[in-house]
């Protein structure tokens, strides 16, 4: 989860330098089509074994909460700064805590809910609603971030009987074509240099989202989720050093608040579990 955090966050920063070029549901077009292309080795070795489910009705509703995410996040991350995006992000994991309760039977106790509630706090000290302008970037990405905690309790499904690069790899083909819909009607060419960066774009993210698939097969979801909050420190820095943002004390504090309520609910619940399985062993 850590070294996937560290590949979104690389990829963002990719999203954001393109999107001044290219419309950003182009971007995601070769986001998916690279990351498709990123795959061919696999198929190369393993056939098409990757490809043999049972759950494509599962398949295809992840699909469908996948493609308006990304839209909305790759939209949002044209207007945000990317640590700012980052941030708001983050509240991903607390929506996750609230689906991963309704759909798969996790336990919420009080001090979860006191977490939860100083998440949405921190998500609120970011926006600061009624003493700064709420852009419409930041409220795609929180969009964004509640559509994607459902995509996730699906993900953490499928994870039960689906491998990894399974995972990945129908995302990839099912999204493929349907970005590219989305994005024909604002089409324009990139340039030979931006070819080569949207290639990056799309294995960087290929290979983030596999480890981000294998990381919620091996473990809870509320004990691996809270690791990917290490990508408030590499989205400041490559917003720094490729475009000159700075994150003000809002972004830090909110962002701060986020991280210490989702990592307390990933420790606490790593405990109770193995104080359960010492109870039962």
């Amino acid at each position: 989860m850590a070294i996937s955090g560290a590949a979104f966050s690389v990829m963002h920063g990719f999203i954001r330098h393109v999107t001044q070029e290219i419309h950003p549901f182009e971007a995601a077009f070769f986001r998916m089509f690279f990351g498709l292309v990123a795959l061919a080795p696999v198929f190369m070795a393993q056939g098409l074994a990757p490809l043999r489910t049972t759950k494509l009705k599962l398949f295809s509703i992840r699909a469908v909460l996948n493609v308006i995410a990304m839209m909305c996040f790759f939209y949002g991350l044209s207007l945000t700064p990317l640590a700012q995006a980052t941030a708001l992000g983050f509240s991903a994991p607390i929506f996750a805590t609230l689906m991963a309760m309704l759909f798969l039977g996790e336990t919420v106790r009080a001090r979860r809910w006191t977490a939860i509630g100083i998440g949405f706090l921190g998500t609120l000290v970011i926006l600061r609603p009624g003493l700064a302008e709420i852009g419409i970037g930041s409220l795609l990405i929180l969009f964004s971030a509640a559509v994607w905690s459902i995509a996730l309790m699906v993900i953490k499904v499928l994870t039960r009987t689906e491998g990894s690069v399974t995972i990945t790899a129908y995302a990839s083909i099912m999204l493929t074509p349907v970005t590219f819909v989305i994005a024909w009607p604002f089409w324009t060419w990139p340039t030979p240099e931006l070819w080569i960066i949207l290639f990056l774009l799309g294995a960087i993210g290929t290979i983030a989202q596999t480890l981000l698939n294998q990381a919620l097969k091996i473990a809870d979801a509320s004990v691996v989720l809270p690791v990917e909050f290490s990508r408030l420190i590499w989205a400041a820095l490559i917003g720094f050093m490729m475009f000159g943002e700075i994150p003000n004390i809002y972004v830090w504090t909110g962002g701060f608040m986020i991280f210490a309520s989702t990592t307390y609910i990933g420790v606490r619940e790593a405990r109770l579990k193995r104080e359960q399985r010492q109870a039962s062993g």
